[in-house]
């Protein structure tokens, strides 16, 4: 009977340590944010300095891995087939959150089912840039120069179905004109081409590297895609200043993880990302970038994403857009 008294409490205790074990407050391992574009556009920019600030208040940490392709699809994706439980993130952007679902009819995931909204993290103003050896210096003389040369200006965006690729699209239907995309893997490359002369123009979804080298000479600004005009660039008009009224193309970036994610693990995520994107540091480099943060409830986040899939919608099924 003592005996068997005995293992009795060896087997409570062996459950009660298996017990604890499986109860584990999150996060107990390193979290795996997910940048689906190349390093240094603004998405990689907003990425490493939430997930570094995130790490100090979830006290563990956060690595940040860049898997570029497909517009930021390739790492949504990734995502969306990943353990639901919280490990693994994704800071994914309008292209694959609210664009890609109306662009791709076989899209590896499905942005209503496959993801838990965490929070909108933030939104960024874009631009028109120039090489400096382009003939136009304004809107104006970009369109005048597209007109005497149909096909043949070419411009640069961060990858098929990205927001700058649909702004442009956007553009050239309301313009009149008829320009040449030149997709690549992110924003990094596609400036290290522009910076070349390679291509002469390009649609920036941010003004992470446009500013700067519009400041130190090395591009030139033609105007603004969004309503209003950037503190970065407080002298660039607007697109609907230089007479294309209504046109505004901001870029958006928020977080989510796969779907069914512990309601528990979602509120401990949403609330220390949101602890981060009110400190003072985030707002200073986001500035930098262009953009502000905009921490949203999740419930709102996933009403505002299926409001911007609708938008987006619209402007692929237009017939006067090209996506090829």
């Amino acid at each position: 009977m003592a005996a068997r008294s005995l293992r009795h409490l060896i087997g409570d205790a062996t459950l009660g340590a298996g017990a604890a074990l499986a109860a584990d407050p999150y996060p107990s391992r390193p979290i795996k944010l997910i940048v689906p574009f190349a390093p240094g556009g603004p998405t990689d920019v907003m990425g490493r300095v939430v997930g570094r600030l995130l790490s100090e208040r979830l006290k563990q940490p956060v690595v940040i891995e860049n898997r570029a392709g497909a517009g930021g699809n390739l790492g949504t994706a990734a995502v969306a087939n990943a353990p639901a439980d919280g490990y693994t993130i994704a800071l994914s952007a309008v292209s694959s959150l609210a664009i890609a679902p109306a662009l791709y009819p076989a899209l590896p995931y499905n942005v209503k089912t496959d993801f838990t909204p965490i929070t909108l993290v933030g939104i960024a103003k874009g631009a028109i840039v120039a090489h400096p050896s382009a003939p136009f210096d304004d809107l104006r003389g970009l369109v005048a120069y597209a007109k005497a040369n149909p096909g043949k200006l070419a411009y640069a965006s961060s990858g098929m179905g990205t927001a700058n690729h649909l702004a442009a699209e956007s553009f050239q239907v309301a313009a009149g004109i008829q320009l040449v995309h030149v997709p690549y893997r992110g924003t990094g490359p596609a400036t290290q081409d522009l910076l070349a002369g390679t291509v002469l123009l390009s649609f920036e979804s941010s003004l992470t590297s446009a500013a700067p080298n519009v400041n130190a000479g090395r591009l030139k600004a033609i105007a603004i895609t969004a309503a209003t005009r950037s503190a970065l660039l407080p002298d660039v008009p607007t697109v609907a200043e230089q007479g294309y009224p209504g046109f505004d193309v901001p870029t958006w970036f928020g977080i989510v993880a796969p779907a069914s994610l512990p309601p528990a693990v979602a509120a401990t995520l949403h609330r220390a990302i949101t602890e981060v994107l009110g400190t003072s540091e985030v707002a200073e480099r986001f500035a930098q970038i262009g953009a502000e943060p905009t921490p949203m409830a999740a419930e709102r986040f996933a009403g505002y994403i299926r409001a911007e899939n609708e938008r987006w919608a619209k402007v692929i099924r237009d017939p006067r857009i090209t996506l090829e």
